[in-house]
């Protein structure tokens, strides 16, 4: 109790409430994962099979315009040509969550342009600065914009917008005037804004020199090389996600930031010394011998990420289904019965569920258009306080959302940003037996399954040097004609024999691991 106290007193966070980063760096597939007091609040995963090509920018040409659509349509080297919009084109307001500032430095202010110039000023064939806002998602190519946006550690570049912006999540009036004045002291090209991000709060006025010097570098080089090439071609593309990472969520409050690369380790740590020198020490490398995502509960918490139904605290449960046009969130009391009133169970499910599905929506990437249904309120207060509640909730979402009030038959109409697609749909393939109804994990996720076991195995039994491996068809023409090297790498590393044997009756999701020396079962997953 004394030990509580001091750390309250001294500001010092209690055990089980720290924030970490886990990263885990494997060859098939890089995974991040943001934890609070243990709990699952953000995840990513990328693959360079589908690496995403969302804040690219790009040399483009334009392919053809089609007026009915007010669009034009430009090849950017992609399979699909990608959609312009006229809007996308014309210089961009800022959004609601940025607060204006006028520039008091402004000289000589910009020719407007409307949408009857688009075509003029980008007939077909022509060149064409863009950057990626929405990568291809189904049958669709990607979405563009001439509003490039250039992100650095503390603010955001826009090169073709003469607008300043402070993030309207700093909140704090003295703050907001402090940075005011940082922003009108900083010398930026006249044509160009820079809006100042939430994580440039309490910063000091050298910092955002600094990301100002380095972002006008970048943007040299892609104006140099825009130049010196023929479209269509990349001049930029994003960082991966480990630097993305890096970059979006180390801030102060961060208290470890934990990787199983030493590649990757390093990379991270040479990263973060440009940005600060003294956050250099929370980066550890992990080296034990069970893998880092299991290590801190992460793989169980993703895991109920692809499941249909999610359990709250209180004993109701969310239904969560995905469809092509949109997706449905119902919520149901469940073993929910309550001491109290009726009335007061349906609130304390309902906040419950509001709090939970801005975390299902960020965990799931789930994007579009959204449909809850919350359980029937009779008091138009509780219906508030369930609405004020998911606000506040997606708050902290990264990707834009727009939330309706509860409408008279209880539902809430929501959509958030869609730029990718969801996890859901990156992890897992059709089923070709249902046809759809149901899913199963593709060969890429099952390899990278089972490569994670083989390791996990060899680590656990250091005396066992002999493996059989029994997988369905399926992943054995994966392992065998795709990840082959991956597995003779395996064998180097660890000194031992891998054996893959294909059992006819194993479905896709199936594998098993045994001792080859004297037949004893190490792991089987069913």
């Amino acid at each position: 109790m004394i030990i509580e106290k001091i750390r309250d007193f001294l500001g010092l966070k209690r055990k089980g409430d720290e924030k970490e980063i886990i990263i885990s760096a494997e060859k098939l597939e890089r995974r991040v994962a943001l934890l609070e007091g243990g709990s699952l609040e953000e995840f990513a995963v990328e693959r360079d099979s589908d690496r995403q090509i969302s804040g690219n920018i790009y040399k483009g040409r334009v392919h053809n315009i089609e007026p009915g659509l007010k669009a034009l349509f430009v090849d950017i080297g992609m399979e699909k040509n990608a959609f312009l919009h006229y809007w996308d084109a014309l210089p961009a307001a800022l959004d609601s969550n940025i607060e204006t500032i006028e520039r008091t430095k402004k000289k000589n202010p910009r020719k407007r342009i409307t949408s009857d110039d688009i075509p003029k000023l980008y007939p077909p064939g022509s060149d064409i600065m863009v950057q990626v806002s929405k990568g291809p998602i189904g049958t669709k190519g990607a979405r563009i914009t001439t509003n490039l946006s250039l992100a650095g550690r503390y603010m955001v570049l826009m090169p073709h917008a003469d607008q300043f912006g402070i993030s309207r999540k700093i909140e704090d009036p003295k703050e907001r005037q402090r940075l005011r004045k940082i922003l009108q002291e900083l010398e930026i090209p006249e044509g160009m804004g820079v809006i100042i991000r939430t994580i440039g709060e309490g910063q000091k006025a050298r910092f955002f020199v600094r990301d100002l010097a380095m972002l006008l570098d970048q943007w040299n080089k892609i104006t140099e090389k825009m130049g010196a090439i023929k479209a269509p071609a990349v001049l930029q593309t994003e960082p991966d996600l480990v630097e993305r990472s890096v970059r979006d969520f180390l801030t102060d409050d961060i208290d470890r930031i934990v990787i199983d690369n030493e590649e990757a380790y390093h990379r991270v740590k040479e990263l973060i010394s440009s940005i600060s020198k003294r956050s250099v020490r929370k980066v550890k490398l992990y080296n034990d011998p069970i893998p880092v995502f299991e290590k801190f509960n992460v793989d169980k918490q993703v895991d109920s990420a692809f499941r249909r139904q999610v359990w709250l605290p209180c004993g109701g449960y969310l239904v969560i289904d995905e469809t092509e046009a949109l997706v449905s969130i119902d919520i149901n009391t469940g073993r929910n019965k309550g001491k109290e009133d009726q009335d007061s169970t349906i609130l304390q499910t309902n906040l419950e569920s509001a709090e939970e599905i801005a975390r299902q929506l960020r965990l799931r990437n789930i994007g579009g258009l959204l449909v809850i249904d919350f359980i029937d309120m009779k008091s138009r207060r509780d219906q508030q306080l369930v609405y004020q509640k998911l606000k506040e909730c997606c708050q902290r979402d990264k990707s834009k959302t727009n939330i309706l009030p509860i409408s008279s038959l209880g539902l809430v109409e929501m959509t958030r940003q869609r730029a990718q697609e969801s996890i859901r749909k990156t992890h897992f393939q059709e089923c070709p037996c249902c046809k759809g109804k149901g899913m199963v994990k593709s060969p890429e996720t099952m390899s990278v399954e089972i490569q994670r076991a083989i390791i996990r195995t060899m680590r656990l039994h250091p005396d066992v040097h002999e493996l059989r491996v029994m997988v369905n068809s399926q992943i054995m023409d994966r392992l065998k004609n795709e990840d082959e090297e991956l597995l003779v790498d395996l064998e180097r590393r660890f000194q031992g024999k891998l054996a893959f044997r294909m059992e006819p009756k194993f479905q896709i999701e199936e594998f098993k691991i045994i001792n080859a020396v004297n037949n004893e079962e190490l792991l089987e997953k069913s």
